[in-house]
């Protein structure tokens, strides 16, 4: 290598060699100052070269860091590669440097053709699998050493972290202005390390290393003036290091490669601060841009910033503690011996000043500001797959805007554009792409609103170029999608859930494939249980269907034959189950039930009667011994519940349960489980002591034996219900049968309940019930009572 000249007439053997560490403001600064005085002809940086075409891209406006180089093979979108680079980066900070002056700027690591090969038979999430990022730590891949945890040991500090801050991120340029000593001094403690430890224990960066050597033998043969290199501090021993070429190229040699694109993505601070790629150890990306974002007097202005947000959240933070806080900082810093007030020391006077010792302000410190959720933005230039530029277009046209902090959406499916909202959601969540994922909603729980939870994350990019294969379209790709999905699925629950994806995302022309496969496959299935499963999403989506202006009438027909079965199956397949099979059966018990009800209210071929065939199913389940209890129990509550069984009805069917002589105290317990198991079940037994009578005479007769095999039981049941019902329950069980009044409930001492209606307390609800109805003053005042009312509005 030839050498090169340096200021102060002094002479370095070989390249410019800039070590640095990824992500650090310090060494971003000390790169653009020692760019601006040795003024190198070109510019080599640590990163893959199939990235050269983009380096021009780094000046668009339209780029905003922190981005990402995102490589992916071109046969397996989902093999892929990440180079993070936030404006603090000092390979971003090279980059701009060489565009505004016109000089050459190129990559030299080893090809990402290489790396996602290599990773070929290795398990990957999207994220980085090799790419050199974290080689100025000494921690890639399967390297054993942190040389910063050892050079900081070494200088006595317990910290790595605060041992750079010291000695990169608090000082100058250099001493006496030579923006050039840092990196030598650095130099020196790497190549010190690098005579102990080797590689440090990972051989796949001597492969690296051997390619940047070449890279920058040719870029030296090119260039008249010199080359200056950018990259991990770690590199640079072995960089510096003269082998022969031949050597180098017989490393590289055999090495498998892929067809490979690249281009550029969004980052966001969050995945900066994760241990992953260029992310490596940057717990406090926030930071970092503060302190490279800031002219002069950093801790000043990130107090000022402190005390704007916890501000903005409504909490008293006046000037007065600001300048506490900056005083506290600069104190503990003088106390620790600290050149300047590091993040721990701002953290701490931040913690004792503005938040008042707590750390449930400073969590939010931590997440808006140290950590920070910024999303980058790359320009429209940026190579993408054809998929990619179809989500683009289609998100600013429906004015919804990737974002990395988590954020609510409502939809009113009624208006045309949260309708198509609503379609490209669900049509990315079949495609695997999860931007948005379903969220309760808090304004309404009718079929017209629909709540979001939205989170743009990095890897949702590697997801849409995955999903490429599919087709150029969100819409092409979802349809391609859901056929292949329907043809591959292996039950008939898997088939009805497609379909029901299909209508909420609008795929008509995926709709035909998926009926005819789920028609297939009803009509073949004969196992109750996959039935009862499959039956609540049909549906389902034969409600929204009719919501969204979709036609259900094949879903109809298939839904009606489904539910027919299902009763005519359910009886015989309730027989002799053991108690797991007996749970899972109470629980398709209540879909279906919850099916019928929704199935009745649509109009379709051959429901006439469907409910009244259910209720006749439930009776049979509720009075045949053969059936667990758990099954009975929850049968007769379903039949109380939609008014098919009188209450009377229903405290004889527990009396029989609960006293026959040849029912035994687990199958008792199991049918009360059945019968008021539930969060919301409990209030039945508050609101009948007839039902609640039979359960404490129950519990109080079983056997002392038994009572321990029964407890687990009931205690499950009773656990589900709310503290305010358990509480109350609690209360009419210590007064005692005799202040209920016994098993009829007449004479009750609990406040409310009374053996007939007062009439004074239901004429207290006629304001209101009038206005819920809409009727005026005087109306429905004839001749009734707030009782009349209350049954009409009934």
């Amino acid at each position: 290598m030839s050498e090169a000249e340096l200021p102060g007439g002094r002479r370095a053997a070989g390249p410019l060699l800039l070590g640095v560490r990824h992500h650090g403001p310090g060494s971003a600064r000390a790169v653009r100052a020692a760019l601006e005085q040795a003024r190198p002809g070109a510019v080599l940086i640590e990163g893959p070269p199939e990235a050269n075409d983009l380096i021009p891209l780094a000046a668009d406006d339209g780029m905003r860091p922190p981005v990402a180089l995102l490589a992916h093979a071109v046969d397996e979108p989902g093999r892929s590669a990440f180079w993070p680079l936030a404006a603090f980066s000092p390979e971003w900070v090279a980059i701009h440097w060489a565009l505004e002056h016109g000089v050459p700027a190129r990559f030299i690591d080893l090809p990402a053709a290489h790396t996602l090969a290599r990773g070929r038979d290795e398990a990957s999430d999207g994220a980085q699998p090799d790419d050199g990022a974290q080689a100025d730590n000494g921690q890639q891949g399967g390297v054993r050493i942190d040389p910063l945890r050892v050079l900081a040991e070494a200088a006595g500090y317990d910290d790595a972290e605060r041992w750079w801050e010291d000695v990169v991120e608090h000082r100058g340029a250099g001493e006496e202005g030579d923006a050039l000593a840092p990196f030598a001094a650095l130099e020196e403690a790497m190549t010190a390390l690098r005579e102990v430890y080797g590689s440090g224990g990972d051989d796949r960066d001597l492969v690296r290393e051997a390619y940047m050597r070449l890279q920058v033998r040719a870029a030296q043969r090119e260039s008249g003036s010199g080359v200056a290199v950018v990259c991990g501090a770690w590199h640079v021993p072995a960089l510096r290091r003269k082998t022969a070429v031949t050597a180098d190229r017989a490393l590289l040699r055999g090495l498998p490669k892929v067809r490979t694109d690249m281009t550029w993505v969004p980052w966001t601070n969050r995945r900066l601060s994760r241990f992953s790629g260029y992310g490596a150890g940057i717990d406090s990306p926030g930071w970092y841009g503060h302190l490279f974002g800031a002219e002069d007097r950093p801790v000043e202005r990130w107090m000022t910033k402190v005390a704007g947000l916890l501000r903005a959240e409504d909490r008293i933070v006046s000037s007065a503690h600001v300048i506490e806080a900056v005083r506290l900082a600069e104190t503990l810093a003088a106390m620790r011996g600290r050149p300047l007030p590091g993040l721990g020391e701002t953290t701490d006077a931040v913690r004792a000043v503005m938040c008042e010792g707590s750390d449930v302000p400073l969590a939010l410190v931590h997440d808006r500001l140290i950590v920070g959720d910024v999303l980058g933005e790359v320009p429209a230039t940026a190579p993408a797959v054809p998929l990619q530029r179809d989500l683009t277009r289609t998100q600013r046209r429906l004015r919804l805007k990737p974002e990395a902090a988590e954020r609510e959406l409502e939809l009113d499916l009624r208006r045309e554009t949260d309708g198509q909202r609503s379609r490209l959601l669900h049509r990315l969540r079949l495609l695997g792409v999860g931007w948005g994922e379903p969220a309760a909603s808090y304004g309404s729980t009718g079929t017209f609103r629909e709540a979001w939870r939205l989170c743009w994350e990095p890897e949702l990019s590697v997801r849409v170029a995955e999903a490429g294969t599919w087709g150029t379209t969100v819409l092409a790709a979802a349809t391609a999608k859901a056929e292949a999905d329907a043809v591959a699925a292996r039950d008939l629950a898997a088939v009805t859930g497609l379909a029901e994806h299909c209508l909420l995302a609008e795929l008509p022309d995926a709709l035909p494939t998926v009926m005819r496969i789920l028609t297939d496959r009803a009509a073949l299935d004969t196992d109750v249980g996959r039935l009862a499963r499959a039956l609540p999403a049909l549906v389902r989506s034969l409600r929204y269907g009719d919501v969204r202006g979709t036609g259900t009438a094949a879903l109809a027909e298939v839904a009606a034959g489904l539910a027919e079965r299902v009763l005519i199956g359910l009886p015989p397949a309730c027989a002799g189950l053991d108690a797991d099979a007996a749970d899972e059966m109470r629980r398709h018990l209540d879909a279906v039930h919850g099916a019928v009800g929704l199935l009745g209210d649509v109009p379709a071929p051959g429901h006439g009667g469907l409910r009244a065939r259910w209720a006749s199913a439930l009776r049979t389940l509720a009075t045949r011994d053969t059936v667990p209890g758990v099954v009975r129990g929850r049968a007769a509550r379903l039949l109380l519940d939609d008014g098919e069984s009188a209450r009377d009805e229903a405290a004889r069917q527990m009396g029989l349960a609960l006293s026959s002589p040849g029912t035994s105290p687990a199958d008792a317990a199991a049918w009360i489980e059945g019968f008021v198991g539930g969060s919301g079940d409990g209030l039945l037994l508050v609101h009948d002591e007839r039902l609640l009578g039979l359960v404490d005479a129950w519990l109080t007769g079983v056997p002392a034996e038994a009572f321990t095999d029964v407890l687990p039981l009931l205690r499950r049941t009773f656990s589900a219900y709310e503290p305010g019902v358990r509480r109350t329950l609690g209360e009419l069980v210590r007064r005692g049968p005799g202040a209920r009044g016994g098993a009829a409930g007449a004479g009750s001492g609990a406040p409310g309940f009374a053996a007939g209606l007062d009439a004074d307390r239901a004429d207290a609800v006629l304001p209101v019930v009038r206005l819920l109805l809409g009727l005026g003053p005087g109306e429905a005042d004839g001749g009734g009572a707030g009782a009349d009312l209350v049954g009409a509005a009934r």
